[in-house]
């Protein structure tokens, strides 16, 4: 089977302030896709990003009373090194305002577009938040305020660039009910198909020079304006590939790769999933073929964000807690739809729960009766499978589940299915109760000795699927777990506990 291209994104952040938990899941998940993928054999380049011309950024460093640059440097360079406290494979990462491949591949886009007549210049007043980089009707806005800040928006007055999305809704709700864009989860793509219908406008995008404090790519052709950030951020998944250059890349993950993957937040999914595919369509681009939305985490029940104050440092979790820990927890315990509220305490809860009781205490009760009963030495599998045959098929089947929940976006069931592993191989243990076949066997009973080495084998064998379809959500601790069940010149390594428990069991006084 041809190995297929999978082009996997998650979107660039503004860089007012430093990275949260938030924006953590995002590329947790973006990186378990591309790590499953490549687990399977497909081509994967993974990107990530910070969003560097926001007037945000421009407002931030105003407040902090240090010059644009400065700011926007010391916080994207936050967002670039998650990558080792997060465990990111990413093949890329690209900065707004600094990466050279960027400017040349939004003043193209610009171009295409202009030259499609979808760019007329109009006075315009409207409200504006800043926190969303974007005007709203009244209409839009919850007792007069944005309803992804809850601040009320300013009134802004100014001539600027105006794209004509208004042409495109038909050819977006057909490439929506048609499947060939594809948003999941269908609550989602329900919301967008309601956007459409109720009609949409042309949107702004350019400010003007002066508002936006002269921070931003220039308009092509007209240096009184700079390009709606909104316009410059979403360019950045042709401009990482060399679109407006002579770099391949982009004819092989965009303009010819089978998978072209958005991972989004729910609040930004009118640009992902109607402004950025009219774009395309203006500019004869290949479209998107998946929009992936998550929903939010909160903590007390309130979203976590940078500008809202409410926020949780995913480098100081993962120095407490450890990688695979945060991981886990993101995985495991995020829903596919609806928010998820986040306390230390449940980390805590789910790690030990999972790996210290589940996982780790399975890999180190196995490895430790190979070794009592068979001298370190795995047996073969053979004789009498009956006793494991349930585990058995669970194993043999996890990989299309894992498969299967990874295709609809859901990370909570992939792990399910794996942990189904977990639960079943001590099922099996119970029921096969290993140490009394070894007595029987001391006893000269062959057929308990045939029947051990297949119970020994076969958790052995759940062992190293673990290690396997584990890998792409952990993928430290299920290397450690490989490590276990590998033998060496012939026997496995001693048996050493996998995790740390985060918390001790409380004692009676």
């Amino acid at each position: 089977m041809t190995a297929s291209r999978h082009y996997i994104t998650t979107t660039i952040p503004y860089v007012n302030a430093r990275p949260h938990l938030g924006f953590a899941l995002e590329l947790v998940q973006a990186d378990t896709l591309a790590r499953h993928h490549r687990h399977r054999g497909d081509r994967v380049r993974l990107l990530s990003g910070t969003d560097d011309n926001s007037l945000k950024n421009v407002l931030a460093a105003e407040a902090e009373g240090v010059d644009v640059r400065t700011l926007v440097d010391r916080n994207a360079e936050a967002f670039a090194a998650l990558r080792e406290p997060l465990a990111l494979s990413l093949d890329d990462f690209i900065r707004t305002s600094r990466d050279p491949r960027h400017r040349v591949g939004v003043e193209r886009l610009w171009r295409r577009c202009a030259a499609a007549g979808d760019l007329y210049r109009k006075h315009y007043e409207g409200l504006y938040c800043v926190g969303c980089e974007q005007f709203y009707t009244e209409a839009e806005l919850v007792d007069g305020r944005c309803a992804e800040h809850g601040t009320e928006p300013q009134r802004v007055a100014e001539e600027n660039w105006f794209f004509r999305l208004s042409r495109y809704a038909g050819r977006l709700h057909e490439l929506i009910t048609g499947g060939a864009l594809r948003i999941e989860p269908a609550a989602r793509r329900n919301e967008v198909l309601a956007l459409i219908a109720g009609g949409l406008h042309d949107f702004s995008v350019s400010r003007s020079h002066t508002r936006a404090r002269g921070w931003g790519i220039p308009v092509p052709g007209d240096p009184t304006q700079v390009v709606y950030v909104w316009w410059d951020a979403l360019g950045n998944y042709v401009t990482s590939l060399g679109y407006g250059t002579d770099d391949p890349a982009y004819e092989t993950w965009w303009a010819t790769g089978e998978r072209r993957t958005h991972l989004v937040g729910k609040g930004v999914v009118r640009f992902h999933a109607v402004y950025w595919p009219a774009m395309l369509l203006s500019a004869g681009l290949p479209l998107p073929t998946d929009i992936l939305v998550h929903d939010y985490l909160t903590v007390g029940g309130r979203k976590i964000s940078k500008s809202g104050g409410t926020t949780v440092d995913p480098v100081g979790l993962a120095e407490t807690y450890g990688t695979d820990a945060v991981r886990w927890w993101l995985l495991r315990e995020v829903p596919r739809v609806g928010d998820a509220d986040f306390t230390p305490d449940r980390l805590i809860a789910r790690t030990d729960a999972d790996f210290a009781g589940g996982l780790g205490n399975l890999v180190h009760r196995v490895v430790t009766m190979v070794h009592r009963y068979r001298g370190g030495a795995v047996p073969a599998l053979g004789g009498d499978r009956f006793p494991v045959a349930g585990l058995l098929d669970v194993c043999e089947r996890v990989p299309a589940r894992v498969d299967a929940a990874l295709a609809g976006f859901d990370f909570r069931r992939a792990t399910g299915a794996a942990w189904d592993v977990v639960e079943e191989a001590n099922r099996c243990i119970d029921a096969t109760r290993p140490w009394e076949l070894a007595r029987a066997e001391r006893h000269g009973n062959a057929g308990a000795a045939e029947r051990l080495d297949a119970v020994l084998a076969a958790l052995v064998t759940a062992c190293r699927v673990l290690a396997k379809e584990l890998r792409p959500f952990i993928p430290a601790a299920a290397t450690r777990i490989a490590e276990q069940v590998t033998p060496v010149d012939g026997t496995l390594p001693p048996a050493t506990p996998l995790f740390r428990r985060l918390q001790e069991p409380t004692r009676d006084a």
